[in-house]
């Protein structure tokens, strides 16, 4: 990791714009690290779009990873693939893009082995094609860009809202409502900088919640993604009171089938496809794990 520190001599109107110009890296790199909790002023997180006092004192925190990921022969579980797009099922345990002590074995190896150069450019060499990510142990289904075009028209619907996400999980505990909606601003925590929290000085985020089945130790329950913030379905259900089973990050370790990352997975998508103007609607079949989860949760022994 290289730790860079940047004092500035004079003020400016948004910090993002003014670090990408005291650095050599780009404006939408400098927003990624800050977005993951790697830029702070006086130990504390930034956010982007905040202005910059002359004698302010940055440090910028870059993990260093190998900028060109390798081809590997990855079978990949595919929903829809055409010219501009491809859907398909992430496992559990997959990491989306290499990051800091991961090279091998992420979605973008088996990318650029399928689809060698067909992928979008817009993030990088480090992330070719990936417009929205799931977490490691979050299942299900997501997009991949193969041209820019079609990932600056899927990301403009992320940005707008009109891209519609829905998740499946299973939490702890009986929920006092069978639908609700958590409108709590989400962004880095203070003290612990692998995890998120709401927070007053966060983005705003919106999840909306609906219980499928209430059982005597927990529920399994629909959530749809108003907004998208890193970690928000999981940070909003343990905000709650109702952490989702197996996320050691903000609810509980437990052993046995609980102990193998948390059960969410991303069941829908819907969204306009960039090219036709087609509504498209795909749904994602729930792991197995989910009704055995359930039958514990079911049983009053």
């Amino acid at each position: 990791m290289k730790i860079h520190s940047i004092q500035a001599s004079e003020d400016a109107p948004r910090l993002d714009a003014w670090l990408a110009k005291q650095s050599d890296m780009s404006r939408t790199s400098i927003q990624r690290l800050i977005e993951d909790g790697d830029v702070t002023l006086n130990d504390l997180p930034v956010k982007a779009s905040q202005p910059v006092s002359a004698g302010d004192v940055f440090l910028i925190r870059e993990e260093i990873v190998d900028p060109f990921p390798l081809p590997e022969d990855i079978p990949l579980d595919i929903v829809l693939e055409d010219d501009d797009l491809l859907v398909l099922n992430k496992p559990r345990g997959m990491v989306v893009h290499p990051a800091a002590g991961i090279r091998d074995g992420t979605l973008v190896n088996a990318l650029l082995s399928y689809c060698e150069d067909d992928l979008s450019d817009i993030q990088g060499v480090s992330r070719p094609g990936i417009v929205h990510r799931l977490d490691k142990d979050t299942t299900g289904i997501m997009i991949v860009a193969k041209n820019n075009e079609a990932h600056l028209a899927i990301a403009s619907q992320l940005e707008k809202r009109t891209l519609r996400r829905f998740y499946n999980a299973i939490v702890w505990g009986k929920l006092d409502a069978v639908s609700a909606v958590i409108d709590a601003p989400i962004g880095r925590d203070p003290n612990h900088r692998q995890r998120m929290s709401v927070i007053s000085s966060g983005k705003p985020a919106i999840t909306k919640i609906d219980v499928i089945e209430q059982a005597l130790r927990g529920a399994h329950l629909s959530c749809e993604l108003v907004s998208g913030r890193t970690h928000q379905i999981r940070v909003h259900l343990a905000y709650i009171g109702h952490p989702i089973v197996g996320d050691t990050l903000y609810g509980m370790k437990w052993p046995g089938i609980f102990s193998k990352g948390q059960l969410l997975h991303a069941s829908r998508l819907e969204f306009v496809h960039p090219r036709s103007g087609e509504t498209i609607a795909l749904t994602s079949e729930l792991p197995p794990e989910f009704e055995s989860a359930m039958e514990y949760m079911r049983n009053e022994g």
